[in-house]
């Protein structure tokens, strides 16, 4: 399938993991890709994988709450491709496992910053370019629904995601459709203090209707779908990629 031809698509934190993943998927369906995170040799590592399998990749180093470092990444994209089709916002932090109430001020703040605060200010950025019939996709986390103690102030931000799904839909209506992906445990680098412990990954594992974790490529494939037009007629909505964990509110 070619949904993605002719387009142009910024995926954010997208070296490795799940937007990595997301990028792939989407470059393979024929879109041009614009990926970035915050140190150059990941950026330059992840082109060449891209570049090798024939994507055409745009790569810029972003750190997604620096104001100047997220202007340039739009504006390198407008620079070279004149338009943005679709945004995946994709970066997250997760720099404590403390209780809520024994959580660091400054941790707060940065959690707040990455995890929320940046995929508004990256929108607005990127608003006035985006073109009628483009599509946003947030990266929550099935945490936004279960809030593990270990990470629960994480878990609080991606649940602020889901409403943040809503309101943006709202607000870009109806040129722009806004949905989220909540992915449920995947052994990537950014979870592997969770899914590296393997009584603790089969427990997880346990949780699920199918019986495993999921993959970056199971999430990839859930953004695609909800970037493309095959999903034209979505917006404000969330889909949660877990393996059937419950994902109540």
């Amino acid at each position: 399938m070619k949904r993605f031809e002719g387009k142009v698509a910024i995926v954010t934190a997208s070296t490795q993991g799940i937007g990595f993943s997301i990028a792939e998927r989407l470059g393979l369906e024929g879109a041009s890709v614009v990926i970035s995170s915050r140190r150059q040799k990941n950026v330059d590592e992840a082109a060449l994988q891209l570049r090798s399998k024939g994507i055409d990749v745009l790569a810029v180093v972003c750190h997604v709450s620096n104001p100047q470092q997220r202007n340039n990444l739009i504006q390198q994209t407008i620079q070279k491709y004149g338009k943005i089709d679709v945004i995946v916002s994709n970066a997250a932090a997760n720099p404590s496992n403390d209780p809520i109430l024994q959580t660091p001020d400054s941790v707060l703040d940065k959690l707040w910053e990455i995890n929320v605060k940046a995929t508004i200010l990256l929108l607005k950025d990127a608003a006035p370019h985006l073109q009628k019939g483009s599509s946003v996709v947030i990266i929550s986390s099935i945490a936004g629904y279960n809030l593990p103690a270990a990470m629960a102030m994480y878990g609080v931000t991606k649940t602020a995601l889901l409403g943040l799904c809503k309101a943006l839909a709202d607000e870009m209506s109806p040129n722009t459709r806004v949905n989220c992906v909540a992915p449920g445990f995947v052994p990537t680098r950014f979870a592997e203090f969770i899914t590296s412990n393997e009584t603790l990954r089969s427990e997880l594992a346990e949780k699920t209707l199918l019986g495993r974790l999921g993959t970056t490529e199971d999430m990839a494939a859930a953004t695609a779908f909800l970037a493309s037009d095959d999903a034209s007629y979505i917006t404000g909505e969330t889909i949660v990629v877990a393996g059937g964990m419950p994902s109540r509110l």
